[in-house]
């Protein structure tokens, strides 16, 4: 049947709502998903409610991108208490350095000599959700600035892009320690995309690391066998997911193409398992 454990929906940078992608993965035969959501929880706690109606695991979970050095890293936190007041604390901060950065990029479009959007624009294109480049590359595309995401990004919003703006993230520590104060099981997402990625998971695993995300699209199939050597010589648990955003954006990935078999979701719910014993 097979599993994703890495979806964005609405409430983030996805496409899909929360109650679509249920739908979707029901359609699919999934056995089980995640929404992990940049910084953000509701799109989680929307899809374990509706998966509970439908009869699909939902696993509640967030993905947080974090400093390592000099290095990005995204750490996904599984099983984690939606409602966890220092959780909701620490995301909303994050959210608003979100806004602040969205921003400063508003700011360098200008001086770009691009005025046709605004801050409010781009909140709009957010609906309600954290705002990411993605909704600024939409307001963009509205204003008929470009003619789609891509062209956004290439001209405007990508690392080397005169607007590009870098985000201040929380450390990889603090993010895990997050993740474990809300009683969640921390992953290293796509580890794949870490630059020295051989030497990571190990390092990971000093930090507080419980998994490795080692099923993902952009993995090679010597690189997923790799990551499941690595996680299981480290005594971590294998996850897997799609990292769909939805149709639409810079790269479409359809939910499920990771193909993260059954065992991955399994690993999660006998750590949950012994987490409560």
């Amino acid at each position: 049947m097979g599993v994703d454990l890495h979806i964005h929906s609405t409430a983030s940078d996805g496409t899909l709502s929360p109650e679509a992608i249920v739908h979707e993965a029901t359609r699919l035969g999934l056995l089980g998903i995640a929404i992990t959501d940049h910084d953000e929880v509701c799109g989680s706690q929307e899809a374990v409610r509706i998966g509970e109606i439908v009869g699909l695991t939902v696993v509640p979970a967030v993905e947080i991108s974090t400093d390592l050095g000099e290095i990005e890293a995204h750490i996904l936190g599984y099983w984690i208490e939606l409602k966890n007041e220092r959780l909701l604390e620490r995301l909303q901060e994050i959210r608003n350095a979100r806004l602040r950065r969205a921003g400063r990029i508003i700011e360098r479009l200008h001086a770009e000599g691009v005025e046709a959007i605004s801050l409010d624009d781009v909140i709009r294109e957010a609906r309600g959700g954290i705002i990411c480049r993605p909704h600024v590359a939409a307001a963009l595309v509205r204003a008929g600035v470009c003619h789609d995401a891509q062209e956004a990004f290439r001209r405007f919003l990508s690392r080397s892009a005169p607007a590009y703006v870098p985000r201040i993230r929380p450390t990889t520590v603090e993010a895990i320690e997050i993740i474990r104060e809300a009683g969640g099981c921390p992953v290293l997402a796509h580890p794949g995309l870490i630059p020295h990625c051989h030497e990571i998971i190990e390092e990971m695993r000093a930090l507080g690391v419980e998994g490795v995300e080692a099923f993902y699209p952009k993995h090679t199939p010597a690189q997923v066998s790799e990551f499941i050597a690595r996680a299981q010589a480290a005594g971590l648990l294998v996850t897997g997911g799609s990292d769909s955003h939805g149709p639409g954006g810079t790269e479409p990935v359809a939910i499920g193409s990771g193909n993260a078999p059954d065992s991955c979701l399994e690993a999660l719910q006998q750590w949950r398992c012994r987490r409560r014993n």
